[in-house]
């Protein structure tokens, strides 16, 4: 092995707080993989739940493994080094199971390079039964795993909590591999691609799927009914997350209030919220360890007892973004000291705001903004979307019009723009949209930022609007989009600027779809129906 890489591994797990070692011997042994970065992956509430739900079996060894950090890529070409686990250093290909955790589409290409550099076949298809078994979850897999599907032997299409003991209780009584694949479909949620056939049209439209092997032709996706049993929570503390030596707990999940652009806001229904005495009871438990303790939630404001937790003595707590509203202002004033908090108007205007059903005024927002600037935080953080369905010149005219009101509001702090561009994601109502040309998103974040220049304490950040595109193209392909990220990956084609021979990038992210289309993800039951979907749709299009 490497000895830079060795000694980069020794010093991150000698600053770790929770780390579990076991002896391999004897027992199913499983890479638990982040095809990101360690800093990345260690703030990642699911990775860390399921590292230590493995862990708490006695007769399973879970070990790490992360995808390089960018100065490193280098020395493992050099060296022809494997991805390793950091708890043992053993070769990714030395386990026997390969358990990949996804949140983020583009991490796509980084998980198809830790499997070549690990020396496995990339296609399912291609690997004997000597090759560890290739497995996918995580927020991807929910709405759209078909750009990986020829490369994954088995993908979980819900939340872990439901599915992983009874695939592992399968996978102890099943020892060869094919066997296996055969007798997982039963299992609700469970989908093995190789199972299923996509056929096309002349014009590369799906025709149609056609299941074999007495797999379902719909997989349902599975959700835990009471959170408050979940096992999702962190395991190990290290200052290298990125939410450094902070203890992570889910206080909710989903959001009712279903903004039309937000995947985790129809995915992740009904919402389900904590009691509170389980909650106050893991608070308790995650300060015997350390007093920084995360609320997580996508709408931690309609959490019934956000006030009573956040008044709990000897925690330092985190929050993550609030709603511009009444109750947003009272856990702010609960956060004095705290360096930043978040709202997200995500529109400048109030048409734009009715049509992606986002259920705030600016009232609410300019006074929800004054009251945490007034109240002693140094940095408010809004997040804006450009791109959106409807979207003209005033609304962006509106962005600048809102910031600039809000900073009039109060001179105190800083006001930190988060711009991102919008992406369509399926099971929502903008699933059939097209996404805004690259020329034109960079015209609208110029706008933005030259409107905003001479504002104090103001400064404009934004995503990379090619990079959005890209997540555009994974969110919504089907699996001849696997062919293109493998060509970014190993060829580093930049796709978006100059297109893919292997597919037409165009028909994928600019072009608009019709309800009748069979878009690659209608095989998933997700628990919202195509219909719903595009009656809000045409909501948002008719004002």
């Amino acid at each position: 092995m490497n000895r830079k890489l060795k000694d980069k591994a020794n010093s991150l797990i000698s600053q770790e707080k929770g780390v579990v070692f076991k002896d391999p011997g004897g027992r199913i042994n499983i890479a638990l993989c982040y095809p990101n970065t360690y800093s990345v992956a260690m703030s990642s509430l699911g990775f860390q739940g399921i590292y230590g739900f493995f862990n708490s079996l006695s007769d399973i060894v879970c070990e790490r493994v992360f995808s390089p950090d960018q100065e490193d890529w280098e020395e493992y070409e050099k060296s022809g080094a494997e991805p390793f686990s950091l708890e043992s250093r053993r070769p990714l290909s030395a386990f026997d199971i390969i358990a990949f955790s996804v949140s983020f589409e583009n991490d796509y290409p980084n998980l198809l390079k830790m499997l070549k550099m690990a020396r496995i076949p990339l296609r399912s298809s291609e690997r004997a039964s000597h090759y560890p078994l290739v497995i996918m979850g995580g927020v991807s897999a929910f709405y759209n795993p078909e750009p990986l599907a020829d490369f994954m032997d088995v993908i979980f299409v819900g939340e872990a909590e439901e599915m992983l003991e009874e695939f592992l209780s399968q996978y102890r009584k099943t020892g060869e591999r094919e066997e296996l694949l055969l007798k997982l479909p039963a299992i609700k949620g469970i989908y093995v691609p190789r199972f299923y056939t996509v056929r096309y049209d002349e014009t590369g439209r799906i025709m149609g799927r056609a299941a074999s092997h007495h797999a379902p032709d719909t997989v349902c996706k599975r959700a835990i009914k009471d959170i408050t049993r979940s096992f999702l929570r962190s395991a190990i503390l290290t200052p290298h997350a990125e939410f450094s030596n902070m203890y992570l707990l889910e206080a909710m999940r989903g959001c009712p209030w279903s903004c039309r652009f937000c995947v985790a806001g129809h995915i992740y229904n009904p919402p389900r919220q904590k009691d509170l005495s389980g909650l106050a009871a893991e608070v308790r438990a995650a300060v015997q360890k350390t007093q920084k303790v995360g609320l997580i939630g996508p709408s931690l404001s309609d959490y019934p007892h956000a006030e009573e937790v956040l008044q709990m003595e000897g925690v330092d707590f985190s929050i993550t973004s609030l709603r511009a509203s009444p109750k947003s202002v009272r856990l702010a004033q609960l956060m004095k000291g705290h360096k930043s908090i978040s709202i997200a108007p995500e529109a400048g205007t109030q048409r734009l705001r009715d049509a992606i059903n986002k259920k705030i005024t600016e009232e609410d927002i300019l006074e929800t903004a004054k009251q945490i600037l007034e109240c002693g935080i140094e940095t408010l953080r809004l997040y804006f979307m450009i791109g959106l369905p409807t979207e003209t010149r005033e609304d962006i005219d509106g962005i600048i019009g809102l910031v600039k009101a809000v900073r009039r509001n109060s001179r105190k702090g800083f006001i930190r723009l988060s711009v991102s561009t919008f992406v369509p994601k399926p099971f929502t109502p903008f699933q059939w949209h097209p996404m805004e040309p690259l020329k034109s998103i960079k015209g609208k974040l110029q706008l933005i930022k030259k409107g905003l220049a001479r504002e104090k304490g103001i400064k404009v950040l934004h995503d990379m609007p090619k990079q959005a595109h890209l997540q555009g193209l994974f969110a919504l392909g089907d699996r001849r989009v696997g062919r293109v990220v493998e060509r970014i990956a190993f060829d580093n084609i930049d796709v978006i600027k100059k297109g893919s021979e292997d597919i037409d990038i165009a028909s994928y992210i600019y072009r608009q779809k019709d309800f009748s289309e069979n878009l690659p993800w209608d095989f998933i039951d997700a628990g919202v129906s195509k219909g719903h979907l595009w009656s809000e749709y045409q909501k948002a299009l008719n004002g």
